[in-house]
């Protein structure tokens, strides 16, 4: 039994069906109801640490890849492209170029020139910008990928059950009952928890502490902006990172935007119209990154949030040695969905991942109170 139709239990679902097991997913609302819809589903490991989380998020990189084949209507491999402006971003991004070839992590300064050849649309930066490349990095348009993931899930018997709330775990000598809102009773040998933000509940269920920082919480680590332009006659096929402004294309002309520096105003409690202030303040600082854009209007702007574990970092494992409960949960769970359904299947089926070892649910067992995860880095912060 998986709980949560994200990409995530999407991902483990094909995977253990692919094993030969026979896999029900309970899914609260609709498959993408939850964090996936709502990403800026950039795939990447460089600002990711420590090593451990870096190295996990490298081989989801490899994994989207592999994934992906030679082209995918989902998967852009077209590579990040970051410029840095300050001293401070300057120096921060030389930093974590050097770390990274340390490791192996592709990434290459590039002229100026370089930079407007792959981007001809990129606005002029200052003579004293430094540019780097990251070509291996990429982006999905996540609901493609849930589509594929689920899609290929059914073709291997998955049955997929929506408005399946679950309201109980029950363990017992014949195994775990799965009970859900509308009275259905689900029994499996072994539960996989996916469920995202929503973790912490379904974990205590089944008796299990997984904390998980607040996804409701106004201008925390959990919330950030997503704004989507109307359709614009800009070309652009990267995800850009630039001192004020995070930018990908978002199909059919539109792009999507990001300012961390803005996230602290976040609340998802509100709602924010695509002529409001937010939306004018996204929209003033695009002809900053792309050309072409003056003008541009903006159809709707949201507020993302994060499934973020207590102390930020990725759970992966079962809750205790006795109990067939399995939980996943993550802030980079575009990044890791083909890798984690890949490791978590080896793992039900007794073959323990290396990559999984640092992040087990044992370690939030003594119950003391974490500290919150710094929100995410804007440029020029390590």
């Amino acid at each position: 039994m998986v709980i949560g139709a994200g990409v995530v239990g999407a991902a483990v679902a094909a995977e253990l069906a692919a094993r030969g097991a026979r896999v029900t997913v309970l899914e609260a609302e609709h498959p993408g109801a939850g964090t996936t819809a709502t990403s800026f589903a950039w795939v990447n490991s460089a600002n990711k640490e420590p090593e451990p989380y870096f190295a996990l998020n490298h081989a989801g990189m490899r994994a989207h890849h592999e994934f992906a084949g030679g082209g995918a209507p989902w998967f852009f491999p077209t590579g990040n492209l970051e410029w840095a402006v300050t001293d401070r971003h300057k120096e921060v991004l030389a930093a974590r170029v050097a770390r990274l070839r340390e490791r192996d992590y592709p990434v290459e300064w590039i002229t100026a020139e370089r930079a407007r050849k792959l981007e001809p649309d990129l606005a002029a930066a200052p003579s004293h910008a430094r540019f780097a490349f990251f070509p291996q990095e990429a982006y999905t348009l996540p609901v493609l990928l849930l589509s594929r993931l689920l899609g290929g899930a059914r073709d291997l018997g998955v049955t997929v059950v929506g408005g399946a709330r679950v309201t109980a775990i029950e363990h017992g000598p014949a195994g775990t009952t799965v009970v859900c809102s509308d009275g259905g009773r689900h029994a499996a040998d072994t539960v996989v928890s996916c469920v995202g933000r929503w973790t912490q509940g379904v974990a205590e269920l089944a008796g299990a502490h997984i904390p998980m920082v607040d996804p409701d919480l106004a201008g925390s680590a959990t919330v950030g902006f997503l704004a989507t332009t109307a359709p614009v006659a800009a070309r652009l096929s990267r995800v850009l990172t630039g001192p004020r402004l995070n930018v990908r294309p978002d199909g059919g002309g539109r792009l999507l935007l990001q300012a961390l520096d803005l996230d602290a105003a976040a609340d998802p409690a509100e709602s924010y119209p695509p002529d409001g202030g937010i939306a004018t303040e996204l929209l003033a600082r695009l002809p900053e990154v792309l050309t072409g854009t003056e003008g541009a209007a903006m159809e709707k702007v949201r507020v993302g949030r994060r499934a973020m574990p207590g102390d930020g970092f990725t759970v992966a494992g079962f809750a205790a040695t006795d109990v067939p409960f399995y939980v996943v949960a993550t802030h980079s769970g575009i990044t890791l969905a083909p890798l984690l359904g890949r490791l978590v299947a080896d793992e039900l089926y007794g073959d323990e991942s290396p990559l999984l070892s640092d992040f087990r649910p044992g370690r939030f067992t003594s119950g003391e109170a974490l500290p919150p995860p710094p929100p995410a880095r804007r440029p020029g912060e390590q």
